[in-house]
């Protein structure tokens, strides 16, 4: 804890653009300086570097680019691998857990060790790794990388500790799953095929074990080569040359028959006791043709075999169907006996599993569904049903629905909207689903002891808007709002228009949200804001439309001055700001040009419609167009619920809307609300001057006064979402938000006096907006409304409102607006303001109690607006000795005193990049200032001193999504999107981190593996001896040698210091499951006994009466017998 006591001791002034100190060179971070200050601030800090630490904590969302799946069928988990290195592994709800691929090769297969809590993968850098999942965050315990060739496919069985690994040469690896270390035991290809064979069969794409014969391993090769290989003999049972190339096979569960899937669309059915042809060649979507020829068909890239005991096999396969038809859906399909029915879906399919009751290949296999994974959903079929419904997905996997173009965080929310929002969204979910439970229900979890509400917002390019319970880190979806609805269909525009309008005209780029008074607002693409108040019942409306022209241009002609950061700063009433109107709707103007003016890009629905419970909108306000130019679009917004106005700002200025009145109170250009003093010294110009730099600049962003380095890093950005996104870099470009636009856009402004002018002549936009109660002038003695405007160009604004308290007054009284001038300047442009009182505790922002706007009235009790935080008496408790202004830019971070507008803090966050993201958050009963810079620092500050206390070196900015998604909220905690399809959620709490383990779900149980069934006695006399197959003298070291040191190297696991914390941590619980997992197995040992001495005894009676019988046959002859 440490004490910070200012007094002013006569001997330094200071003003607003006060000493500012200077960064230390070389670092990200520079130092605090303070000046003195006018009164004494007795602040007691209680945060320290030791509160934080930062590290990820769920990942919510599809798979992005997945390529594998597996399933154990004992644990019931299930786990997808991805083009990017990652895996998610996935229980009952709440058992979610994401690991990645230190190396970041996509993952080709998986296999679990059934009821062992342990994965393989098989990456496409020809490395295995063996993850220890007993963990609540697995790690990989080994690792092997082939040198020489490359894995195609592997195959474990099921109880099993080795490994069969084909590869893209043909020949086929054991690999120890223990020691995870080669045998020298290999099949190499040309043993495999007859040496009278001149071709190579090609890559190994199947590998199984003879459900009749663990001893027997059947190889397909992809030339369409099947050799089943006897382990024991080491040599070819049978080959099998087919025309076709082979995509998959599927045992029966006798082991007596096989079925192959084909390149060209057919299934082939194979017996043991005939392998020269197939004994069954099915085209099941081929259709006969005229001239008798079967049409061509598309692969089928996997089919499964499975039996029923009660019922016909089940065939399930992929692919297979004609090519007549262009633009068909993919489609999987289930035959059931004579019953066939083709499930189309919605994207790709990339690979699916049957879930069947046993683990045993050589046992009936009852399949009860199949899980399916596309490119962009994951759906489990109900097998059980004869219509096959799907089962309703517990996890978030549509949050990629439409694209995402902007998120915000919330937590510590009201305790009650969490249950409103999901009774509003229920009556809309979908229906048709199975009845039964979800099937994958493995795994452990149970809530946590320190939950809190937590609410996620998404917005995406369609329009709607996704509020997601977010508690105890879960995600489930709550409530969907649409903000089309509010709109009409937009026409097909012509000419010039047709190419500056959206192809997501309603895609939404920022959101406000006040989970007090539930009012909701929504910024679009088209230069529109759609305000909603929330309701339990429906409602017939009608949506009132503002018009708002703010189309005003300045020509930046700036005088060099040597004191560019201390600009002079005005006082109230040094001009008044040049007010632009609203505009009424109307059918809008053409020139002779065809040109647009004075309408608005989309057209508000303008009669009575009937509006569900819920979020209704009430209020559209409009930018238009002007000159035959579209509206900038909104870079800023903030909305008061206690005040009931609006305001929001563009890179041509700033507009404020009384949203009860409905009317507009101010519309000025930025360069207006400086009145007389004017830091930069610019002069207005005509909107005709230089028109078409003006829509290159509006239209295309700001290339042209990028500095050399900021345009590479632009590019970079770019191209890199270009390449991780593929199409949908296309949308998420196109619905990219403008605050990230702008701030982008910023970046290059330097502060220093030697900037030549070209980068000077750029427009000065609205870059934050923040309501509350301060002091708008330096000689107020009581704090009054006030709006707070942060600029591009880093100055803040201050102006002051003259609101009415009375509710009826309210609502008839006009609201009075008057800039008071410049309060301070800043490097960069200004992100956020927040604001604390004397002793350092964050002031909230006045707000109004939520009411339901359509309850029937009470005559008895009329409704009034319940205000907090704003009255006079409030202000005067709270705010009466003045507050205490936190505002953050891009490159520093100032405290101001007000109302004397003393800078008494300021740090420069970074020299060599930028802030993206910046937020006062509170931690343990503590305020600090969250920054999130573009060179993948996190940092947190002291508030009010700012001081460091954490800077890591967390995630460089490799993609523009993360600049327009990432958020910092209370608790320690932020979000970003990692993927077009997945939010990545991490903490820097150093308490969140210590609790971290017990709120993650547990992946592995201890459970029984289910015992085999009794075959009998003919069954096992006549169906082989592979229950006397022993691999390990087979395989191991004694009998086939070491393999080749240069074939594979072992890469033992890396364990760092958090999966050491993670180890630690668990160690109870891994000592009590291994007291079980000991009691178990000295169990089975026990009965293990038991049956060896009962067998003994029964071997040495049954050789007792043989002797016996044989001694009374010795001498008889065969006629006596």
């Amino acid at each position: 804890m440490k004490k910070f006591r200012k007094v002013l001791d006569g001997l330094t002034t200071s003003s607003p653009g006060g000493t500012i100190g200077s960064p230390s060179s070389g670092s990200a971070a520079g130092t605090p300086t303070s000046a003195p200050t006018p009164k004494e601030i007795d602040v007691q800090e209680t945060l320290v570097s030791e509160n934080f630490q930062l590290c990820k904590t769920v990942r919510h969302g599809f798979p992005y680019q997945p390529t594998a799946l597996a399933f154990d069928p004992v644990q019931k988990i299930l786990a997808v691998g991805s083009r990017t290195g990652g895996i998610r592994i996935l229980g009952r709800p709440g058992v979610d857990c994401y690991c990645q691929h230190e190396s970041g090769a996509a993952v080709l297969q998986l296999q679990f060790l059934i009821n062992e809590g342990a994965l393989v993968t098989a990456c496409a850098d020809d490395t295995l790794h063996l993850w220890n999942l007993r963990q609540r965050r697995p790690a990989v315990l080994h690792s092997l990388k082939f040198n020489r060739e490359r894995i195609t496919f592997c195959h474990l069985p099921f109880m099993s500790k080795w490994l069969y690994v084909g590869t893209e040469r043909g020949n086929t690896h054991i690999v120890n799953i223990e020691s995870f270390v080669l045998s020298g035991y290999v099949i190499m290809w040309n043993k495999a095929i007859e040496l009278a064979t001149k071709t190579h069969p090609g890559p190994v794409v199947h590998l199984s074990d003879s459900p009749k014969d663990e001893g027997k391993l059947l190889i397909g090769f992809e030339s369409g080569t099947i050799v089943q290989w006897d382990l024991r003999g080491k040599k070819a049972d049978f080959r099998i040359y087919y025309d076709e190339a082979i995509h998959s096979v599927s045992w029966h569960h006798e082991g007596k028959q096989f079925m192959c899937s084909h390149s060209d669309g057919s299934l082939s059915m194979w017996n043991l006791r005939n392998t020269t042809k197939p004994f069954q060649v099915t085209f099941p979507h081929g259709k006969i043709q005229k001239d008798g020829r079967k049409e061509s068909c598309k692969p089928i890239l996997k089919v499964e075999f499975k039996t029923s005991r009660n019922s016909e096999p089940f065939v399930i396969f992929s692919g297979g169907l004609s090519y007549d038809k262009a633009g068909r859906r993919p489609t999987l399909t289930i035959m059931h006996g004579k019953a066939i029915t083709v499930l189309e879906m919605d994207h790709p399919i990339v690979e699916f599993m049957a879930l069947c009751e046993t683990p045993y290949n050589n046992e009936v296999q009852e399949p009860y569904a199949v899980v399916v994974l596309l490119e962009k959903d994951l759906i489990v079929v109900d097998l059980t049903q004869s219509n096959f419904p799907v089962f309703e997905n517990p996890y978030p996997m549509d949050i990629h629905e439409s694209p995402v173009t902007c998120t915000a965080y919330f937590a510590d929310c009201p305790p009650d909207i969490i249950p409103i929002l999901y009774s509003m969204g229920a009556k809309h979910k979908k229906t048709g689903y199975s009845h039964k439970e979800w099937p994958v229900a493995g795994g452990l979890w149970t809530l946590g002891s320190n939950t809190y509400p937590e609410i996620i917002l998404t917005g995406h390019a369609d329009g709607s808007i996704k509020f997601w319970d977010a508690s105890a880190i879960t995600l489930q979806m709550l409530y969907k709002l649409k903000t089309s609805k509010a709109f009409e269909k937009p026409k097909p525009a012509e000419g010039r228009a047709a190419e500056m309008v959206e192809e997501d005209p309603f895609a939404v780029q920022m959101v406000s949200w006040c989970p007090h008074s539930r009012i909701f607002c929504v910024v679009g693409i088209s230069a529109h804001i759609i305000l909603y108040r929330f309701s339990k019942y429906e409602a017939n409306a009608q949506i009132v439309s503002l018009e708002v022209r703010l189309q005003c241009e300045t020509e930046d002609m700036v005088t060099p001055s040597e004191s560019e950061n201390h600009p002079c700063f005005s006082e109230a009433g040094s001009r008044s700001p040049q007010a632009h109107h609203q505009h009424p709707a109307s059918p809008g103007s053409a020139t002779p040009e065809g040109n647009r003016d004075s309408v608005p890009c989309i057209k508000v629905k303008d009669r009575m419609v009937r509006v569900p419970p819920g979020y209704q909108a009430e209020l559209v306000i409009q930018l238009l167009w002007a000159d035959g130019e579209p509206p900038q679009q909104i870079t800023s917004l903030d909305i008061n619920s206690a005040y009931g106005l609006l305001a929001l700002g563009n890179c041509n200025g700033l507009a404020v809307v009384d949203y009860l009145q409905k009317t507009i109170l101010l519309c000025a250009s930025t360069l207006d609300l400086y009145g007389a003093a004017d830091p930069y010294q610019r002069l207005t110009r005509s909107p005709r001057r230089n028109r078409q730099s003006t829509s290159e600049f509006c239209m295309r962003g700001l290339s042209n006064f990028y500095s050399d380095s900021k345009k590479r890093i632009r590019t970079s950005y770019q191209s890199l979402t270009e390449l991780s996104d593929n199409q949908q870099s296309v949308d998420m470009e196109r619905s990219k938000s403008p605050t990230s636009e702008s701030r982008e856009n910023s970046f290059s402004r330097s502060r220093s006096s030697s900037v030549c002018s070209i980068d000077r002549d750029t427009k000065e936009a609205v870059t934050t907006l923040q309501f509350g109660e301060s002091y708008g002038r330096k000689g107020d003695a009581m704090p009054t409304p006030c709006l707070w405007v942060g600029t591009s160009l880093g100055v803040v604004l201050l102006i002051p409102m003259s609101i009415p308290t009375d509710q009826e007054e309210r609502m008839d009284e006009p609201v009075t607006i008057g800039p008071s001038g410049t309060v301070l300047m800043l490097k960069g442009s200004v992100l956020r303001f927040s604001f604390l009182d004397c002793t350092g505790a964050l002031i909230q922002s006045p707000h109004e109690v939520w009411r339901d706007p359509n309850a029937p009235e009470d005559p008895e009790r009329p409704r009034r607006r319940k205000l907090v935080n704003f009255s006079p008496s409030s202000s005067q408790d709270n705010c009466g000795e003045g507050h205490l202004a936190v505002v953050c830019s891009e490159k520093q971070a100032k405290v101001v005193l007000m109302p004397s507008q003393s800078c008494l803090f300021v740090h420069n966050i970074t020299e060599s990049s930028f802030v993206l993201r910046a937020d006062v958050v509170s931690l343990c009963s503590s305020v600090c200032l969250a920054c999130f810079c573009a060179n993948g620092h996190v940092m947190t500050l002291s508030l009010p001193s700012l001081r460091p206390l954490m800077d890591v070196n967390y995630l460089p900015l490799t993609d523009m999504r993360i600049a327009r998604t990432f958020c910092f909220t209370n608790g320690g905690q932020a979000l970003y999107l990692s993927s077009p399809t997945e939010i990545q959620r991490i903490t820097y709490s150093q308490e969140m981190c210590d609790n971290l383990q017990e709120m993650l779900g547990e992946l592995f149980t201890p459970i029984e593996t289910p015992e085999a069934q009794n075959r009998g006695f003919l069954k096992g006399f006549f169906g082989g001896n592979s229950h006397n197959f022993d691999r390990e003298e087979l395989f191991g070291e004694a009998s086939a040698g070491k393999a080749s040191r240069s074939l594979a190297q072992h890469i033992p696991g890396q364990v760092g210091m958090e999966g050491m914390k993670v180890a630690a941590s668990g160690v109870m619980g891994d000592l009590a499951r291994a007291r079980v997992a000991l009691d178990e197995r000295g169990q089975r040992l026990g009965e293990l006994e038991d049956r060896t001495a009962l067998m003994m005894t029964s071997a040495e009676t049954f050789s007792k009466h043989a002797h016996e019988l044989m001694l009374k046959c010795k001498d008889k002859k065969w006629y006596q017998l």
